[in-house]
């Protein structure tokens, strides 16, 4: 398997260059030149262990590296270690999926930070550490985060002698807790920037910093955000393992899917699931107020925004990076296009695509918005009827999947409804599953009176009383640049 930039630039390369690479040097993003059909082999993958069914999936695009590794490595990314110790996940099913009040619930915050960007990043911790291990270099990752990739990718990278990670997160744009499980890390290798400004300006940065060659080689940058396709293909991955788990599953049985969105890589994510041939009805892309992905899949428009402070901070986002690789799927891979997209969006603001909104990608993606009331309204609503508690994310894209499949829509009558025998919902059609993206622990502000109990959880506790190091630099890439050429130099 061979990588292609969206933006048509450089020779393609296998899977390890692609890793280690993080973004194309052209700037653009990569992606696999073709994707395999797997749906010739989803009834055997049925009843494997999260770590197994990763493997299956990730042989397919990782064929540069021996199977036995690459086996090893995805079941030293899934250990169970229980709900106190926070090196690995705290169920043994990795990511349960729940029956719940007409829907599912697929948790996948059972992670090292409570978060479903673990499931990705623990993995791309243990290949970098592999990779690096071979080869004898190091690398300087360098992520930028809107509250939860930081704290996985210092989680997953945190005392590796090869490796030091860079986190840029937007200063007091982060709920508090998601900024301590980041600036509490005591670890040599973690530095924690603070940007003053948006985590658009952070992007930005970051991006400015993978585009400069000579910065980048010199430096020996890699990327852990989900630019790295190595992330976005480990996200794929529990798309397969919800559908196989659903009760009363079988060959081409549809199902339904909401993602809270942000930067689009969690539902792109699906997206790719679903032409690898999982049989997926609707991918329900759910944005809060920051809902440039929302007008843009309405009408075809793609215009930039003022960022707006929400509950559901990280998707607080105005320009998604993983769009640039639907866009290029869009387009039928016309690199050509990609570019001038891409560079009218970057100097009016604003870049269109024909045919509208409605047909401006698959028919299976819709999408939908939440603003603040809705979503507080729903974590109330749900905690009142059926007693769980959402996060403030979680709870975006359940509130537009009740909008826009109905789903749940029993509830609203005044009864909590539980899928029927079938898996399908109670009131009829293929079943939906909400992707639930954090505990709710990490968003007290956000929770019912009566619910605070419910939301703590032992990895949070304590997190107060540490000491926490951060350094607070100029919404400047030149700055950010000079800041990490001091710290490398004085290494």
């Amino acid at each position: 398997m061979r990588y292609v930039s969206t933006r048509g630039g450089g020779a393609p390369v296998p899977f390890r260059a692609a890793l280690m690479a993080g973004q194309a040097a052209d700037g653009g993003l990569l992606m696999p030149e073709r994707l395999p059909d797997v749906s010739g082999r989803l009834e055997s993958w049925r009843g494997l262990p999260y770590p197994a069914l990763a493997f299956e999936l990730l042989r397919l695009f990782a064929d540069d590296l021996p199977e036995a590794d690459l086996k090893a490595l995805a079941g030293r990314s899934y250990v169970h270690s229980g709900e106190t110790d926070g090196s690995g996940f705290d169920t043994p099913e990795v990511a349960p999926l729940v029956p719940l009040g007409g829907l599912y619930l697929l948790e996948l915050f059972h992670g090292p930070t409570l978060a479903f960007k673990d499931l990705a990043l623990q993995l791309l911790g243990h290949l970098f550490d592999y990779e690096l291990e071979r080869t004898g270099e190091s690398l300087n990752v360098l992520a930028a985060t809107s509250g939860d990739t930081g704290s996985a990718a210092i989680a997953a990278l945190r005392g590796k002698s090869n490796v030091r990670v860079f986190v840029l997160f937007p200063e007091g744009r982060t709920s508090r807790l998601q900024e301590l499980q980041m600036t509490t890390v005591p670890d040599a290798n973690v530095h924690c920037l603070a940007v003053e400004g948006t985590f658009d300006d952070c992007q930005r940065i970051m991006k400015a910093l993978f585009h400069d060659a000579a910065f980048k080689a010199r430096w020996r940058l890699g990327a852990i955000n989900s630019v790295n396709c190595a992330r976005l293909l480990a996200q794929v991955v529990y798309y397969f393992h919800a559908w196989l788990r659903l009760p009363g599953g079988g060959p081409g049985r549809k199902v339904s899917f909401s993602v809270p969105t942000g930067n689009f890589g969690d539902v792109f994510a699906g997206f790719l699931a679903a032409e690898m041939g999982l049989p997926i009805e609707r991918l329900v892309l759910a944005t809060n107020e920051n809902d440039i992905l929302d007008r843009f899949f309405r009408t075809g428009v793609y215009r930039r925004g003022e960022v707006r402070r929400t509950p559901s901070p990280s998707m607080d986002i105005q320009a998604a990076s993983n769009f640039e690789r639907f866009l290029w799927w869009r387009l039928g891979g016309d690199a050509g296009a990609v570019r001038a997209f891409v560079a009218a969006f970057e100097a009016e603001g604003e870049a269109r695509i024909g045919n509208g909104g409605g047909r401006a990608g698959s028919e299976r993606l819709v999408s939908g918005r939440a603003d603040r009331a809705a979503t507080l309204r729903t974590i109330e609503r749900w905690y009142r009827d059926t007693g769980y508690l959402l996060d403030p994310h979680t709870a975006v894209g359940v509130a537009v999947a009740e909008e826009v499949l109905g789903a749940g829509a029993s509830r609203r009558r005044g009864r909590a409804a539980a899928p029927g025998p079938d898996g399908a919902e109670a009131h009829g059609g293929a079943p939906v599953v909400c992707l639930a993206t954090a505990h709710p622990g990490k968003f007290p502000e956000a929770c019912p009176a009566g619910a605070e109990a419910r939301a703590g959880h032992p990895r949070l506790a304590g997190l107060e009383a540490l000491p926490a190091r951060k350094v607070v630099v100029p919404n400047d890439a030149a700055r950010v640049a000079r800041h990490i050429e001091a710290v490398c130099a004085g290494a």
